[in-house]
């Protein structure tokens, strides 16, 4: 049982690492079309929790700003798997599941989770297109991406029809 919870937990941390690392990838290269340098991205993921002073700071924010935002595809990896398991139409119809699953993320973070940090409000900064390239990167690299490896990576979850449940071998 020891092994399959920390197979599991290693599942998770990789699919998190790549839903994460596929996320940032477009979050980047869309800036850097825009003249946004990576360093700046990363300062301002960091100024949800540091506010402006996180422009002025170096490294140390920027570094921030990669740990937050591994942390939370991390954090959304763990919410997926864990209602993949009790929900068992989620590793059914991976495709579909994940693309609403992205956008409950997108709408969760943009209309919950944002408005309670220390963002610096850039009105400026949110155009159409942003805001077409952050709600295809979630459903896609986050919503998509978790869905169908949690699908091929993890082991299938007991949907209680089978008298039952799955052993571990």
């Amino acid at each position: 049982m020891g092994s399959q919870r920390s197979s599991n937990f290693l599942i998770i941390v990789w699919i998190g690492l790549i839903a994460g690392t596929l996320d940032i990838t477009d979050n980047l290269i869309f800036n850097l079309l825009r003249g946004v340098s990576s360093k700046m991205v990363f300062q301002y993921s960091a100024s949800a929790l540091i506010g402006r002073s996180s422009f002025q700071r170096g490294g140390e924010s920027i570094a921030l700003g990669v740990v937050l935002h591994y942390a939370i595809a991390l954090s959304w990896t763990c919410v997926f798997y864990a209602a993949s398991r009790k929900i068992s139409v989620m590793s059914r119809r991976p495709v579909i599941c994940g693309l609403i699953y992205g956008g409950f993320v997108y709408l969760f973070m943009n209309f919950i989770v944002l408005p309670l940090t220390r963002l610096p409000y850039a009105p400026r900064a949110m155009t159409i297109a942003s805001r077409i390239n952050g709600v295809l990167a979630l459903l896609l690299f986050i919503g998509l991406t978790i869905s169908l490896m949690v699908r091929r990576f993890a082991p299938p979850a007991w949907d209680g029809a089978a008298t039952h449940p799955p052993t571990a071998e």
